[in-house]
């Protein structure tokens, strides 16, 4: 009787416990449930968020009411060049070269030593597999760009950049030759500078006609005065009567006092020629060459002078011709110019 009073009290409490065994199982799974919910939502939402994030990089946020978009017409196409390791590939360029970049040091470049407009590039380093570039900037104001790659061998190793100015036809420029502004110019173009001289070369136009010097079967002339946009253009010509060749050492431009029995240094004042267009270095007998030269505005106090002097290389046939400021101030003005 004890035993089986002792059996239903067992029983009964484990009929409870079952229960509540079982809502507390139910709850857990009830929990379990909600807790992966959340998990799976806030997975959700974190992926959404860097999606979002991915898709409005950095540069979309800069044309967002701040600025304007550049579009493709303002583009510089570059041009495709191959280079290797083992060869050199020789760019020829229309005028003296005054600026490099390269994108990357995969690449190696400099001038082809006296030569101003020849530019030397290589490889540093044997297949490199990242495309890289070159720009280059030249003494005519000309910006050129390039896309450079590498390859064993190169389809072209000697290239020349056509002059686009050599007949006046602007289709003949690269359309990725652009206007370089370079500081000694001032608020001029150089390519306009390089048509001014050429005009005035190709025009021939002897406006003066009382300068200039004639010694040893040399004659040493001005020919002309210009003036444009704060420069002063220099027409020379040099004709040689002798049967001896006359080869140029150098050409100064110094200011001077007029009444100095022995000049100095200190008493001289030395002006660089901006540009030379046709410069001669040498005439052969019986011959002659011209040459225009650029110079930044300046003017001749009343107590000195201009003087131009010539001097021969490995000879003695110097020549000098002096200018007065009242030259400088009878400077013909160019107006329109006739590109040949």
């Amino acid at each position: 009787m004890l035993c089986l009073c002792c059996e239903m009290a067992d029983n009964v409490p484990n009929g409870v416990q079952a229960k509540k065994d079982y809502k507390r199982r139910k709850y857990r799974a009830s929990s379990l449930r909600n807790n992966t919910m959340k998990q799976i939502i806030a997975t959700l939402l974190l992926i959404l968020a860097v999606a979002g994030a991915m898709a409005q990089e950095p540069g979309d946020a800069l044309f967002e009411n701040r600025t304007r978009e550049l579009t493709y017409d303002r583009m510089i196409p570059p041009y495709g060049i191959e280079v290797t390791y083992d060869k050199t590939v020789h760019i020829i360029f229309p005028a003296a070269i005054r600026y490099v970049d390269l994108g990357s040091r995969n690449l190696v470049a400099g001038k082809a030593g006296v030569a101003e407009n020849v530019l030397r590039v290589k490889a540093a380093m044997k297949g490199f597999e990242a495309e890289t570039n070159l720009s280059v900037i030249t003494e005519s104001g000309s910006f050129y760009t390039f896309n450079v790659r590498y390859a064993d061998e190169p389809r072209m190793l000697n290239i020349e950049m056509k002059d686009f100015l050599h007949d006046g036809n602007e289709v003949n420029r690269p359309n990725n030759a652009l206007d370089i502004y370079l500081q000694e110019l001032g608020s001029e173009s150089p390519k306009l500078v390089y048509l001014v001289m050429r005009s005035i070369y190709t025009t021939d136009k002897r406006n003066i006609k009382h300068i200039g010097s004639k010694n040893f079967g040399i004659r040493y002339l001005l020919r002309g005065l210009y003036t444009h946009n704060g420069l002063l253009y220099f027409h020379t010509r040099l004709c040689n009567t002798s049967s001896v060749p006359f080869d140029v050492d150098f050409i100064t431009f110094k200011i001077v006092d007029r009444k100095v029995a022995k000049r100095t240094a200190i008493q001289e004042q030395v002006l660089y020629p901006l540009r030379a267009y046709n410069y001669t270095t040498h005439v052969a007998g019986h011959k002659e060459e011209r040459t225009v030269f650029t110079l930044d505005k300046f003017t001749i106090p009343d107590d000195k002078q201009l003087v131009v002097e010539l001097h021969e290389k490995g000879g003695g046939r110097h020549q000098s011709f002096t200018v007065e400021n009242s030259d400088l101030e009878r400077a013909e003005p160019i107006g329109e110019l006739k590109v040949r």
